[in-house]
């Protein structure tokens, strides 16, 4: 039986086979997710699941006989509960009548076990994601500081550059002055000469 004829089989409990095979999806993206974040998912009178952690060793190639080492891994692993194991070795019957076989989980039970593993998976798929929005966060505001940062870096250059032309012009300013100057205070000298030549003049007569 694959997927589909597993869809097919409780299509008519579940009310049509779009339900049926989102339950089955649900399911197992459940018992997965539990799995994986290192949870045991356990389901009275079928089985469990759960990760177990292989260490490195040393295997043969089954083709060449040669010996090679294997890496350490994680493997999933379902151990079949003893009411499956009963009805498979045929100890016990399955019912007839369209029943349930497998027992049905104790009224409180769903507090814990499966439910309690599903709950934890969402649980840490919530944390994830607001741990993931948090870094998000960070990193835009930490942008928008070296933004700024660099805004205020420019203005500061413009405002030095400005401060420097401001300087030349006044510069150029004061040498232009200074080179006014002299050629003011040449016809000054040209009337003191005039003074000293009418002064001789007189002299003479």
């Amino acid at each position: 039986m694959n997927k589909a004829q597993l869809v097919e089989a409780i299509a008519d409990k579940m009310g049509g086979r779009q339900p049926a095979a989102d339950a089955v999806d649900a399911v197992l993206d459940a018992i997965v997710r539990a799995v994986v974040g290192g949870d045991r998912v356990s389901v009275t009178g079928f089985g469990s699941f759960e990760k177990v952690d292989r260490p490195a060793r040393y295997a043969r190639n089954p083709q060449t006989g040669e010996r090679v080492r294997v890496k350490k891994t994680s493997v999933p692993r379902f151990r079949a509960g003893q009411g499956f194991k009963d009805l498979v070795s045929g100890s016990k019957k399955l019912p007839r009548g369209g029943e349930v076989a497998v027992k049905k989980a104790p009224k409180g039970s769903l507090t814990g076990g499966a439910a309690a593993t599903v709950k934890k998976a969402a649980a840490k798929k919530t944390t994830a994601k607001k741990a993931a929005a948090k870094k998000t966060t960070a990193k835009k505001a930490a942008a928008k500081k070296t933004t700024a940062k660099k805004a205020a870096a420019k203005k500061t250059t413009a405002k030095k550059a400005a401060a420097k032309k401001t300087t030349a012009k006044k510069a150029t300013t004061k040498k232009a002055a200074a080179k006014k100057a002299p050629a003011k205070k040449a016809p000054a000298k040209k009337s003191t000469a005039r003074k000293t030549t009418a002064k001789k003049a007189t002299a003479r007569r």
